[in-house]
């Protein structure tokens, strides 16, 4: 039987006071960054929930097709993860800026850091914009 996904508020209540605070200054900064973008509580990368952003639809070269969150935000053990699947025939929008970042580990769609001051917020809140404007990944996947 599947498990409840927590409410978006209980999911942030769940969390440490210092992981939390964290987390909800990032909520907030997508939020006004992209308020057409209405979050919920996913499943589906690794053990905890993930808050995803908007959504759309792909198709990967295997056939494999479905829905999948536009930004996702998400509270590991050891880091955050701030997703951003965008790309396009010219790679994905995260990886042509990871430099511009700060102090964090991008990969193709994500960002993962240990503490809020290492992330330039500024940055990421104007490639999540970016990223409301596309659409989703267009043949890249």
């Amino acid at each position: 039987m599947p498990k409840t996904l927590p409410s978006l508020d209980e999911f942030l209540a769940a969390l440490p006071a210092d992981r939390r605070d964290t987390m909800t200054t990032l909520h907030k900064a997508i939020r006004k960054a992209v308020p057409k973008l209405a979050p919920a509580i996913m499943s589906g990368m690794g053990p905890s929930p993930i808050i995803g952003y908007g959504k759309y639809h792909y198709k990967s070269a295997s056939g494999r097709e479905g829905d999948w969150f536009l930004i996702g935000l998400a509270a590991g053990k050891n880091y955050y993860s701030l997703h951003i699947c965008v790309g396009d025939k010219d790679g994905y929008l995260v990886e042509r800026n990871a430099a511009k970042l700060g102090k964090v580990k991008a990969g193709r769609s994500c960002i993962n850091f240990k503490k809020l001051e290492d992330l330039k917020l500024d940055v990421a809140m104007g490639l999540v914009k970016q990223a409301a404007k596309s659409g989703g990944i267009n043949a890249v996947v």
